[in-house]
């Protein structure tokens, strides 16, 4: 009797959520998107012991899901499946991008357009890694398509990752602050005569590379990739937060009269951590702890920007990460020596690359000030499912391929959820139904031998009660016979 009455209250709490929406102007959406933070860098969700007070004030004022997965365990894939509501995997080209093409098709229905057709004003600051251009990229020209292409009414961009080259910012498809006379020429086969790199001059370096970061130099940090000339508009690693933050606080205040979307995607806590000096030593933990802090300054800036102009009663927050976890992941730069009791996993094993839990298990936050009641849902939900949920609360009629309308769960943290989701990592998939999941088999290493995570591959079938074991330590596959064929046709429906 008791969940029959908790349900009835949440369905009118959400009726009553959306009547008044359509009263008012429709909502800001603001997405923010950090880089490889885990389920356990977050301290509202008490899993490690780094202090994070302004995303836990997203998390304790609005739905805390401690169930929500990003679509992949690598970055490009994921960020593909927030803008499309579509499964990665569908897409051959959506893995990790290096230098490649937009790999979003300009034909293609993605969220920014479809808040374009509610007269929505739309931007990206920040991380873009979806490709860019057609085919070999000009640097020195308007680079199309790219963001603007694919719904974004503005657009100030890293291209890739800040560990690959180019290192510059592009705005609007523009290399901000290029010297004509000092053409940008970038490479990924092969280097520039007389450039130097990190394998050849680690004289030159002041972050010491360990696994494959060793080519152009570029503020004593080697990266993946080549690049000579375009000195004028090198970006500085350790003013990058501030420079987006700027710009997305700029982006707020200019369109504070007028319904809009900001993807605001940190950069933190990526390789190379370059946090800016004021936050150097905060953590205790090395520059990956103190890139964590600093984005969760860079959070507590935008939530003030929006209360000073009295945008917060109606603007809905969503914040997450592209996937989990990972400390060596290209340069020595303590995040393993300096660990300590911090579990960036929570109780989660894998991590970034891997199919375990912890490779797409993040922190994923709902927070709308006066609207959405503080609660915490252990309901399923995916990022892949944002384009349906927030078509829903703006009253739009477009749906995405694979995504859900999950609004009701996003706005009150209760109602319907997911009953599967298909994990996906650098290519390999596994399917998570109910508490339940399934990895088929996989060849390779178990363990990468660079980043040490588990990575999920087995000789034979993995299958695992969440419930019973959220560390995925029994493999049931021998046990549970009937469940296991039930999940593998599943699997093998979904995937068709």
């Amino acid at each position: 009797m008791y969940h029959r009455l908790s349900s009835i209250f949440s369905l009118l709490l959400f009726l009553f959520l959306i009547g008044c929406q359509k009263k008012t102007t429709p909502p800001n959406i603001v997405i923010i998107y950090l880089d490889d933070l885990g389920y356990g860098d977050v301290s509202a969700y008490q899993q490690g012991t780094l202090q994070t007070p302004n995303i836990d004030r997203l998390a304790n004022g609005g739905v805390k899901f401690t169930n929500g997965h990003a679509a992949s365990a690598t970055c490009t894939p994921s960020r593909y499946a927030l803008m499309t509501g579509q499964y990665p995997w569908r897409n051959t080209q959506a893995k990790i991008s290096t230098g490649a093409a937009l790999i979003i098709d300009t034909l293609q229905m993605t969220l920014p357009k479809m808040l374009q057709q509610k007269n929505y004003q739309t931007a990206i600051v920040g991380k873009w890694h979806l490709g860019l251009g057609l085919d070999t990229i000009n640097y020195n020209q308007r680079i199309s398509p790219g963001p603007n292409e694919v719904g974004f009414d503005y657009a100030y961009i890293m291209p890739d990752t800040q560990d690959r080259v180019p290192t510059v910012y592009i705005e609007n498809g523009n290399v901000v602050n290029l010297d004509a006379n000092d053409p940008l020429l970038v490479s990924f086969k092969q280097n520039f005569e007389g450039e130097p790199t990190g394998w050849d001059n680690p004289e030159l370096l002041t972050t010491k590379w360990h696994h494959g970061h060793y080519n152009s130099i570029v503020n004593g940090i080697s990266r993946i990739g080549f690049m000579k000339g375009g000195k004028s508009a090198y970006w500085s690693d350790l003013d990058m937060a501030d420079h987006f933050l700027e710009k997305a606080k700029d982006y707020i205040t200019q369109n504070q009269n007028t319904p809009f979307f900001l993807f605001y995607s940190l950069q933190q806590p990526h390789v190379p951590r370059t946090p800016h000096p004021r936050f150097e030593g905060q953590s205790g933990m090395g520059p990956r702890g103190d890139a964590i802090l600093e984005a969760d300054w860079c959070i507590g800036e935008v939530y003030k920007t929006l209360e000073t102009l009295g945008l917060l009663e109606n603007t809905l927050i969503v914040l997450s990460s592209d996937n989990g976890p990972v400390l060596n992941d290209g340069y020595y730069d303590d995040a393993v020596e300096k660990l300590g009791n911090h579990t960036p996993s929570g109780i989660f094993r894998g991590g970034k690359y891997s199919l375990f839990e912890a490779g797409t298990r993040v922190p994923f936050i709902s927070y709308w000030k006066g609207r959405i009641v503080s609660t915490t849902s252990e309901k399923l939900i995916s990022q892949i499912d944002l384009f349906n949920s927030i078509a829903a609360i703006i009253d739009s009629p477009l749906t995405s391929q694979d995504g859900l309308n999950l609004s009701e769960l996003i706005l009150t943290g209760s109602g319907p959820e997911r009953e599967n989701l298909i994990l996906e990592a650098s290519g390999r998939t596994a399917l998570k139904q109910n508490n339940w999941v399934l990895i088929p088999p996989y060849s390779g290493n178990a363990v990468s031998k660079y980043t040490n995570v588990e990575l999920g591959n087995a000789d034979q079938y993995q299958l695992y009660d969440l419930n019973e074991d959220p560390q995925q330590s029994n493999n049931l596959a021998t046990t549970q016979l009937e469940k296991l064929e039930l999940m593998k046709a599943t699997y093998q429906k979904l995937k068709k």
